[in-house]
């Protein structure tokens, strides 16, 4: 039987973070899946519609962006060095409410879906408004997503009336549910300051019932307590545990400021972690505990936030800061190694997000997300494993990646859409921001 997309010749990294020996192989792709793989002595004759010799490149999997805003590149360097409060209420908000539409969320979202392909990524959870428009650009640029319809209790893009949020977010889902192999749908609640309890609860009632998951930002500053109304404990973590909303489809974005107690309840209902280093740095909002958390058994993931909070999209360069910081934060040079955060990005990601088994590790039956890693640049080397990838590698050293089994970028060149179309959209989008 005939392999859809044969890859020889390449260094295989099979499971990122564990530490294994790396060896020089072959992995064949058939039907979106990893039907085969092993070292070049057994590969055998092997007819394939695509052959692709990596000379030696690193071959892993696809990288996993645990939270992103996507459309939120119309806004990238919009409103730099300023603190939260102030850039989301000043600045991102009104900017939103004069500029988000159908059209704007496309164009600014197949942009982000591009930058992420380039970049390794093979995988986003994202959440924002007219998120059909979203996945319509995800699905166009062949990036596995997450997508998840913004709930807020305020007036917002496509829901004028917040009395709608609910409804408008499970038509939906129940529009996109099976459409499109690539796509989930899934719910997202701004945060507990932005959505009352019963709108809370109204939400995850709704994603509990489709099976799909909750997305919720919790704990990114140290002031939020203090702007929820109504709470039900004294932390917004132990808020959301009263309301009933904690569970292993839930998951928390950024948790900065979370204590002990938080955690332990975090780690007790298994709710899942995405962290943004790099938006924690530049919004001044602190640094998640994530030695704390991985002692615990958390899943944690990793996230690049909007671009208008980070301003990239790459997670290459998320892994180096979130290995950095942490080293600071705890003042132990151990306490997160490089191969805890390589595979935050990798399988951990995969787990935050519901792939579990099926995403984040090169095995037989695994789909086909894997990207390969040009190691022949002057940074990376000499090679002496997958920890340089951490602290050395970017995204522009991505040669090329597959989604589903099917080639989107090779020789970093873009396969499924017109990037210079995109970016001209974009360019004019942005001409009547102020």
């Amino acid at each position: 039987m005939t392999t859809d997309i044969l890859i020889t010749n390449a260094l295989l990294l099979r499971e990122p973070g564990a530490g294994e020996e790396l060896e020089r192989g072959f992995v064949a792709v058939r039907d979106g899946r990893i039907d085969r793989l092993g070292p070049m002595a057994e590969l055998g004759d092997r007819p394939a519609a695509t052959t692709i010799d990596a000379g030696g490149a690193l071959l892993m999997p696809g990288l996993v962006n645990t939270h992103c805003h996507a459309a939120m590149t119309l806004f990238r360097g919009l409103a730099d060095d300023l603190e939260l409060t102030v850039w989301l209420n000043d600045h991102i908000f009104p900017a939103e409410a004069a500029h988000v539409n159908p059209e704007m969320v496309y164009w600014c979202s197949k942009l982000a879906a591009a930058e992420m392909i380039m970049a390794g990524t093979t995988l986003v959870a994202d959440g924002y408004f007219f998120a059909d428009q979203a996945a319509r650009a995800f699905s166009e640029t062949g990036l596995r997503a997450v997508a998840a319809q913004g709930v807020i209790d305020f007036p917002a893009p496509g829901v004028p009336e917040p009395a709608e949020n609910i409804r408008a977010t499970a038509r939906f889902i129940d529009e996109r549910q099976d459409l499109h192999p690539l796509i989930t749908p899934a719910v997202f609640a701004h945060s507990p300051y932005t959505c009352s309890p019963e709108t809370l609860q109204k939400s995850k009632a709704l994603a509990r019932s489709r099976n799909i998951p909750f997305f919720i930002h919790v704990a990114e500053t140290g002031q939020e307590q203090g702007r929820i109304a109504g709470a039900r404990g004294d932390s917004p973590v132990r808020h959301l545990e009263a309301l009933g909303i904690l569970d292993e489809q839930t998951v928390c974005v950024h948790c900065v400021w979370v204590d002990e107690e938080d955690l332990d309840i975090l780690a007790r209902r298994n709710a899942r972690v995405s962290i943004c280093p790099q938006s924690h740095l530049k919004l001044a909002s602190g640094m998640a505990p994530l030695a704390a958390m991985l002692e615990r058994s958390i899943t944690v993931g990793l996230g690049t936030d909007g671009a208008a909070s980070n301003n990239g999209l790459d997670l290459f360069r998320e892994m180096d800061i979130c290995a950095k910081v942490q080293k600071i934060k705890t003042m132990d040079p151990v306490a997160v190694r490089a191969g805890d955060v390589l595979r935050l990005a990798t399988r951990d990601g995969a787990a935050v997000l519901g792939f579990a088994d099926r995403l984040g590790a090169i095995r037989e039956g695994s789909l086909a997300d894997l990207i390969l890693v040009d190691l022949d640049r002057p940074h990376l080397q000499p090679f002496y494993g997958p920890d340089l990838l951490v602290y050395a590698a970017g995204g522009a050293d991505v040669r090329s990646v597959i989604v589903n089994g099917k080639l989107v970028m090779h020789n970093r060149q873009l396969l499924t859409i017109d990037l210079d179309e995109t970016m001209a959209r974009v360019r004019e989008l942005a001409r009547s921001v102020d």
